[in-house]
């Protein structure tokens, strides 16, 4: 094992030497060459990724592989990744972009084809050499993605190495590539223990963070569109996205009409012994972690697993609590058709539930809100400790970004030091360089306006220092 790992890093670190040469223009033909390879493979290989792992609905992953590749191309493109990208003659500060090296990236069996991609590119795009590891229930998928895309690449040019991927994954084998003294960066994706692995490592690491999103729906919303964006965003993929709405809080002044307006889209609202039930399987007793048996899954399927007699039709399970906490499970992330209602009886209370959300398991991560009331927008944002805040969207496709909003595409959502990241981003190609600063000779003014006698001992000659000082510019 550890051999072949050396291969794998040498190719990596060869590749690393060969392409840290490449001009913007090599460079872009090479990436525009992926995406079209990747585009074009995107149904073959959402239904691959869905027979493989059979969590979620193939059609909603086409439209992952198409933001994973066109949209994070059209978003990247133009990026300056080569040589000088800033140049202030004022200041006399030039800024140079310079590969980091090999990276490895980790993808989940949640989106694998899709952030297989949307990896490979961001850092093709930096000229970074990327190593695949994919999930142990997605390798056949995540390696069809990778060697559709690392043929496009060579045919555009690119160095021999600069895309790899793991055939056979053991926890043996991640460790050792993720310590390795020639890697230069983690891209983490994936569960808790995994990013933390990741960050132990000793290797630098651009990892996430669990999204425990709570959906407030403040009185000046429109109702019915309100509903209907979050069912669009939590059935899509079988709420797979970790962006997606884990919770939804109302307030008692329009909660008989949200409620009346879910029941029309096919959701249906657990009784207490059904909450009971429905506890069992989907959070695990020990861990209060969601149970991957049925992270993706459709909601008849669930509930025919807890025991629960929904109709055949259920689009979403709705289990109305009345708190936040190990004690009420349902209060925690599930990546599946499944949300937590939460009836509060004023705007103050709601935004307390939500912050209670957002600090059970969501740090960082997400918050939605549908109002037309802009303070209370502004206000909401403000007391959520959460990266992206998504307003009169669907969470899912709005905290991803390039389809509601400007943010930038990304399936690498930052959480910064809330959920233990380095950056709230949408992480994109941007982070994949090193910056050097060519640092040119020039007064400053804020130095020059300082008493340097101030700073020294009464008995120095401090006109004589300033002298020199002056006259050197």
């Amino acid at each position: 094992m550890k051999d072949y790992i050396e291969e794998v890093m040498q190719n990596a670190t060869m590749a690393a030497a060969e392409y840290s040469q490449f001009t913007q223009e090599q460079t872009d033909k090479i990436v525009k060459s992926v995406f079209e390879a990747a585009f074009d493979k995107r149904i073959m290989l959402a239904k691959m990724a869905h027979q493989e792992t059979n969590i979620g609905i193939w059609e909603h992953k086409v439209l992952k592989n198409v933001v994973a590749s066109q949209l994070v191309y059209e978003d990247i493109k133009n990026l300056k990744t080569v040589g000088i990208i800033n140049e202030d003659n004022e200041s006399g500060i030039v800024e140079i972009a310079q590969p980091m090296g090999p990276i490895l990236a980790i993808i989940p069996v949640t989106n694998p084809t899709s952030t297989v991609i949307f990896k490979i590119l961001i850092s093709l795009k930096s000229r970074n050499p990327v190593i695949i590891c994919p999930s142990k229930k997605a390798i056949n998928c995540c390696s069809e993605t990778a060697q559709i895309c690392y043929e496009a690449a060579l045919k555009e040019g690119a160095p021999e190495g600069c895309i790899q991927w793991l055939t056979s994954v053991t926890r043996e084998q991640t460790q050792e590539l993720m310590s390795h003294k020639s890697l230069a960066l983690i891209l983490a994706t994936g569960g808790s223990s995994l990013v933390k692995s990741a960050y132990s490592s000793g290797t630098p690491t651009i990892g996430v963070g669990a999204g425990n999103v709570p959906v407030f729906i403040e009185k000046t919303a429109d109702i019915p569109f309100s509903v209907e964006q979050i069912f669009f965003s939590k059935t899509f993929d079988n709420g797979t996205i970790c962006a997606s709405e884990q919770a939804v809080v109302v307030e008692q002044e329009i909660a008989e009409e949200v409620i009346e307006e879910f029941k029309k889209n096919k959701a249906y609202f657990l009784n207490d012994e059904e909450i009971i039930l429905l506890n069992k399987v989907a959070i695990d007793e020990t861990s209060h972690l969601m149970s991957p048996d049925i992270v993706g899954r459709p909601a008849f399927e669930i509930a025919q697993k807890a025991g629960i007699n929904a109709p055949i039709d259920v689009a979403i399970l709705i289990a109305p609590i009345k708190s936040v906490g190990n004690e009420y499970p349902l209060s925690s992330e599930v990546l599946a058709p499944i949300l937590a209602f939460y009836v509060v009886d004023n705007f103050e209370k709601a935004i307390n539930m939500c912050i209670n959300l957002n600090y059970h398991g969501g740090i960082g991560h997400s918050a939605s809100i549908f109002s037309n009331d802009d303070e209370k927008i502004k206000y909401f944002a403000m007391h959520m400790n959460a990266g992206r805040i998504c307003v009169n969207t669907p969470s899912s496709h709005g905290a991803v970004g390039g389809m509601f909003n400007k943010l930038s595409p990304s399936l690498t959502l930052g959480c910064g030091t809330g959920g233990k990241n380095i950056t709230t981003d949408n992480v994109s190609a941007k982070h994949l360089i090193n910056i050097q600063r060519i640092s040119r000779r020039r007064p400053n003014e804020r130095f020059l306006r300082f008493d340097i006698a101030l700073y020294l001992d009464e008995n120095m000659k401090a006109d004589e220092i300033n002298k020199i000082y002056n006259r050197n510019f």
